[in-house]
């Protein structure tokens, strides 16, 4: 059965085959190129000046609490990195969120001449006022731990202070550059469309884009493609008789023999899918079934001698290519649309965050990325493995600009939670990738959107 619908996924599977004829270490087949430029050197060195403002940036926006739904947390660690950006030249406005329900985003738009590069970070952390994790700490003289230290207020500082040393070399007047601050990465607002407009706007007309998540919290890595993020909701109906008369030609199944049919298909032929994941997270089924609005809780109840009348499920779908997830959405469709006896079930898709999928684009951004890391005697970088990178606010643009990397930010470990560490020496190197990244992009001819 997985063979049939593998079949299905003939269109997709291009996408997915680049994973398997082309290796993920590709840069490490780039040229070496000539030593740095003076321009270069002068970044790099800019950032060795800057690194103790950098430092000290870091740990004043660590200290702002900006859980998403603090709303003027979020709005105040905008507040900081506003004069910082326009210092740098750039002009800054505030996209206004309560649309979706949320505290808005930061724009800061640096028109210049040559190709147009897209930067993107966030200013929320999953980390409300209630949690007791608040404080930027430095654990020694090469950690620290704090909430959003690395996910992703390290990166924001690195992007800043890449930017501050291109400016200090003289380079970032002849630059086009647009950064986008989200204010609610960690939990985005609805409708998600009017939470993203503004980045999928800004994204227009960019050649390149560059994502200062923390990605897999390794310098050594990178990421080019990220799996979706899809909720997912199953209700089934049945006929609630009495128990004794289940299976009869006028009673049927009830609606949870159905939903363990739908499930226990679902796994059976897409379980096998290369990079897809559906994983059911919450069930509910009986006599009566109330599931609140998130998805996420509700209440259910029933009696051993009645059929259950309904159940509802909620899970979580990743995929790699917006052709597979658009494959398995209909698959899951004609799975559920085969009822059995007496019974019948719909199936229905949020508007989550989409796929990102590994094209030649992102892979040359990497190469450059790669190359960038080895002028600057800071070794190779490889791109991580899609299974192990969540979704992502790059995610929403890929579709649109040829070139995408993300996972360039500071580099720790133990994001998401109370034990938030951050590799400070990390961030001046870090920071001199980005700064010769940006710089080399800004330099392509023939790069066009």
């Amino acid at each position: 059965m997985r063979t049939s619908f593998s079949r299905r996924f003939a269109t997709a599977g291009a996408v997915l085959a680049v994973y398997y004829a082309v290796p993920l270490v590709a840069a490490a087949q780039v040229t070496p190129l000539a030593p740095l430029s003076a321009a270069e050197r002068a970044a790099t060195r800019a950032v060795d000046v800057h690194n103790a403002e950098a430092l000290a940036l870091l740990e004043r926006i660590v200290n702002i609490n900006s859980g998403t739904m603090n709303l003027a947390g979020v709005r105040s660690v905008a507040d900081v990195l506003r004069p910082q950006l326009e210092s740098l030249g750039f002009k800054t406005r505030w996209v206004e969120g309560a649309g979706f329900k949320r505290a808005g985003h930061l724009i800061a738009e640096h028109p210049g001449p040559g190709p147009k590069i897209l930067l993107i970070g966030h200013l929320d952390t999953v980390f409300e006022p209630s949690s007791p994790f608040q404080k930027f700490i430095r654990l020694n003289d090469s950690t620290a731990t704090g909430p959003g230290v690395i996910d992703m207020k390290g990166g924001d500082v690195v992007m800043l202070f890449a930017l501050r040393a291109l400016k200090d070399a003289g380079q970032l007047e002849k630059m086009n550059v647009t950064a986008v601050f989200d204010g609610d990465e960690e939990d985005a607002g609805r409708p998600l469309a009017a939470a993203r407009r503004a980045l999928v706007d800004a994204a227009a007309g960019a050649s390149a884009a560059m994502g200062f998540e923390d990605g897999a919290g390794d310098p050594k890595s990178a990421v080019i493609s990220r799996r979706s993020a899809t909720e997912w909701t199953l209700r089934t109906t049945g006929y609630p008789g009495h128990a004794s008369q289940i299976f009869h030609d006028d009673i049927g199944a009830g609606a949870i023999f159905e939903m363990s049919r739908i499930l226990t298909e679902f796994y059976q032929k897409l379980s096998g899918e290369p990079y897809l994941a559906f994983s059911p997270g919450l069930a509910l089924g009986g006599t009566l079934v109330n599931a609140d609005s998130t998805g996420k809780a509700g209440t259910a109840s029933g009696k051993n001698n009645v059929i259950a009348g309904k159940m509802t499920v909620t899970g979580d779908m990743r995929t790699l290519s917006p052709e597979q997830l658009a494959k398995t959405e209909r698959a899951m469709r004609e799975i559920v649309s085969h009822h059995l006896p007496k019974t019948g079930g719909e199936i229905t898709f949020d508007d989550g965050y989409p796929p990102m999928a590994p094209t030649d684009g992102n892979r040359r951004i990497l190469s450059m990325y790669d190359q960038a890391s080895r002028d600057l005697g800071l070794g190779a970088v490889a791109a991580v493995d899609p299974s192990k990178a969540g979704a992502a606010d790059v995610a929403f643009i890929a579709n649109i600009v040829p070139m995408v990397i993300d996972g360039i930010g500071l580099s720790g470990h133990d994001d998401h939670s109370e034990k938030e560490t951050a590799d400070l020496r990390m961030l001046p190197s870090q920071t001199k990738r980005a700064a010769l990244l940006m710089l080399r992009l800004s330099q392509l001819k023939g790069v066009t959107p």
